[in-house]
């Protein structure tokens, strides 16, 4: 009898883990994004900005920004916030002292919230850029959100970058 206890048990545990493992979310490989086919567009999307900047692709960096684009500074300050023009100037100016780039990005989430996509993202950024005693390298981990509004079968940058 015990022997017949410990099968219906066992069985019971097998049918269990197979029901909960397939109600496990599975995430996006090097990412804490759920995977599904809008979220995938949206990290492919991202990466397109990584990519750029990391190549210091500045022509491509504005196609990825809305014309609508504007960042506030994160204060009440207006002397920092930046426009879709302010974002073109940054770009062909102080952005290229930057002699070297790398630009890693650990996506932890997707938002939808009307008409606005955030994308929350840690990043790591490495760059060389001159300084007193010649080109020196310097580095930034923080996190930051993108976020983002369709455009046509695709995405724009309105703030974040």
């Amino acid at each position: 009898m015990f022997c017949r206890q410990t099968k219906a048990v066992a069985s019971l545990l097998v049918v269990a883990s197979a029901v909960l493992a397939g109600c496990a979310t599975h995430y996006i490989p090097n990412t804490d994004v759920e995977d599904n086919d809008d979220n995938r567009k949206i990290i492919s999307f991202c990466e397109k900005y990584r990519n750029a900047v990391e190549s210091k692709n500045v022509s491509e960096l504005l196609k990825l920004a809305s014309p609508k684009y504007y960042e506030d500074g994160g204060n009440i300050d207006a002397a920092d916030d930046l426009d879709y023009a302010g974002l073109r100037t940054y770009l062909t100016g102080k952005f290229q002292d930057a002699r070297a780039i790398r630009y890693e990005i650990r996506y932890r989430r997707v938002l939808k919230d009307d008409d606005v996509i955030y994308v929350d993202y840690t990043f790591s950024a490495s760059y060389r850029i001159p300084g007193g005693k010649g080109e020196e390298w310097r580095r930034k981990v923080d996190d930051n959100r993108l976020e983002l509004v369709e455009y046509q079968d695709e995405y724009r940058i309105v703030a974040g970058m």
